[in-house]
């Protein structure tokens, strides 16, 4: 087996929130080192009313270490530039100007370190008339227009119920980065990389900005239903809900099949897919009435042995108990000083050659400054000078 794909990249990771964290934490999954730099004055991205690490920094701070170094001082900063030639990328989600306002903007560190790839992470670019406004996930996606497509017509604009945004710009930007050094190994410069919230969430509008783009005329919200296609969509049958895409004739015809009502066929209303989209209301009506005799579990073997793609909806607990699930290790465990055992989700990509591992919990609050500064040649005698004037957060045998 091969080395993981990221093995041998050094990350110098400035972010927090959630885009940058989850960014970062892509790049541990597949074998970068990822150094955490931590303000050592606090854990208030960390903790919980018990204490411990708070599950929104145990889910996007896997396979990290962490450095307590304070970035307020002009030895911390210092510190950041002396150490920064042993680091392939920096990533960073600040507003645009923060960094330059602390020396650490990225022309000058790319003029220092011309290898270096910056990554900087915002609410709405670089650049523009919204650079410098903070950028917070549900404000991207009401921005983005994604509200305006999700919900009813009843419920109005609807948010995600994640912070999708923030978790978009995060794969964006490890994409962006892993592109960069890609490049890096043929031009031997590296370079800035640069997404937001704002455009991560329009970056993947697809055909819902493609509706707009062709009449030109804004779509609506979409339900819960395909705008383009029927029966497409979630549908209640006797214990709860399940999502059936009849997306062609042909699998319309074999869901009439499965649902015992093969005359649907020849009805008018329902005769091409167009007239299905016209008659969206009636034929919902039709179906769930059939649906209500029998469980969803029935049903969804019923239509998929037919032919036709049919799910469940399931609850977060289903979902970590499912079969499928499991089998392609997407709910793991990892022993935690802390919190007893960190459960986690598993890799969404598999590699056969080179394949990531979650094979480091996140990591307690300043628990490798020493072995991380030691590492890039900063001794004891420095780490005591840096403890004193307050840049360096304590040893944990310390702390």
């Amino acid at each position: 087996m091969s080395p993981a794909p990221l093995a041998g990249i050094r990350v110098l990771d400035l972010t927090r929130y959630l885009a940058g964290p989850f960014c970062t934490m892509l790049l541990a999954d597949y074998g970068a080192d990822v150094v955490k730099v931590e303000s050592p004055k606090g854990r208030e991205f960390r903790a919980s009313k018990a204490g411990s690490d708070n599950y929104f920094f145990l889910s996007s701070n896997r396979g990290k270490r962490s450095l307590t170094l304070d970035l307020k001082t002009a030895e911390g900063r210092a510190l950041v530039e002396r150490v920064l030639p042993h680091f392939d990328v920096l990533v960073e989600n600040f507003r645009p100007t923060v960094m330059e306002q602390m020396g650490l903007g990225a022309e000058r560190l790319l003029a220092l370190h011309p290898r270096l790839v910056y990554c900087g992470i915002s609410g709405f670019g670089a650049d523009g008339p919204y650079r410098d406004r903070p950028g917070f996930d549900q404000i991207a996606q009401g921005m983005s227009g994604f509200m305006s497509l999700t919900g009813t017509a009843e419920s109005g604009p609807t948010r995600a119920g994640i912070a999708i945004c923030d978790l978009l710009a995060g794969i964006f930007a490890a994409h962006g980065i892993q592109l960069a050094l890609f490049d890096r190994e043929r031009s031997g410069r590296g370079q800035v990389v640069n997404t937001s919230l704002l455009e991560a969430m329009i970056g993947i509008l697809s055909w819902g900005a493609g509706m707009f783009f062709e009449r030109g005329d804004a779509p609506g919200p979409a339900g819960q239903h395909h705008p383009l296609s029927s029966p497409y969509g979630r549908f209640q049958a006797r214990d709860g809900y399940l999502n059936i895409a009849a997306g062609n004739d042909t699998m319309w015809g074999r869901l009439c099949e499965a649902l015992g009502r093969p005359g649907w066929r020849d009805d008018a209303r329902y005769r091409g897919p167009a007239e299905r989209i016209r008659h969206r209301e009636t034929l919902t009506g039709e179906i769930e009435a059939v649906l209500a005799t029998a469980d969803v579990d029935t049903w969804v073997e019923r239509i998929n042995t037919a032919g036709v793609p049919a799910g469940p909806v399931l609850d977060l607990a289903q979902v970590f108990s499912d079969p499928q699930v499991l089998a392609r290790q997407m709910r793991l465990e990892l022993p935690h000083p802390e919190v007893g055992t960190f459960v986690t989700t598993g890799l969404p990509v598999k590699l056969s050659e080179s394949p990531g591992a979650i094979a480091r919990r996140p990591p307690l609050h300043g628990e490798h400054s020493d072995e991380i500064l030691a590492e890039l040649g900063i001794d004891d005698a420095e780490r005591a000078a840096l403890r004193a004037c307050g840049a360096l957060g304590p040893s944990r045998a310390s702390a």
